[in-house]
């Protein structure tokens, strides 16, 4: 399971989430674990419902929705908010499904935060080149040390750059740059490379 994290919003996980599960070349769920900011569904274009907590009483085939215009691309939306205690127990039992999982957590570094890194193997870290956002992204690096899903590199945003002193800074590669595009940001061809070169980079290691 990778988390897709950020201290953040607005810097693009939810994007590099569902990029990075659509260029793949295999299946994969991609879950949306931020029930104070659901938006993958609204960005994959299916039902707001059934969630990610919607696991609790049924198996992943029956709740996982196929995504309209990726083959292989299931979409679990966010829990609601009165649900999102059960998103421990959630995220667990989707770990155990064997499914490759892509996690979209919710930005900072609190316990909402917190939740989806306990579960998942690695973090893949998302920010701008804006230095609060890169400030913001060391602390989430650091949690993610300490709850045993170390980052395995950044995603840098509306950026054609790699700057080295942001490796140093996170203490980890910059495994990506996604050029600026005009919405709808995942239709744009440069941006659709950059998540396949990056998918090429990871995809053994998503598991």
């Amino acid at each position: 399971m990778l988390a897709i994290a950020g201290g953040k919003g607005g810097v693009g996980k939810t994007t590099t989430a569902l990029g990075l599960s659509a260029a793949l070349d295999t299946s994969v769920v991609a879950a949306d674990a931020d029930p104070d900011m659901p938006n993958l569904h609204a960005l994959a274009g299916v039902d707001r419902d059934p969630t990610l907590t919607d696991l609790d009483g049924d198996e992943v085939e029956a709740v996982v929705q196929s995504h309209p215009d990726e083959p292989g691309v299931g979409v679990l939306p966010a829990p609601h908010i009165g649900d999102a205690d059960s998103v421990d127990r959630s995220l667990t039992r989707l770990a155990a499904s064997g499914r490759r999982v892509v996690v979209d957590c919710p930005a900072g570094a609190g316990p909402d935060a917190a939740a989806p890194l306990r579960t998942a193997d690695a973090t893949l870290l998302v920010s701008t080149l804006c230095a609060p956002a890169l400030r913001d992204a060391a602390k989430t690096a650091a949690m993610a040390r300490t709850l045993d899903a170390p980052p395995c590199g950044v995603v840098l945003t509306g950026t054609r750059s790699a700057p080295a002193p942001v490796a140093d800074l996170l203490g980890c590669p910059v495994v990506a740059s996604i050029p600026p595009a005009d919405a709808p940001i995942l239709a744009d061809d440069g941006v659709r490379a950059a998540y396949r070169r990056l998918a090429d980079d990871l995809g053994e290691d998503i598991s």
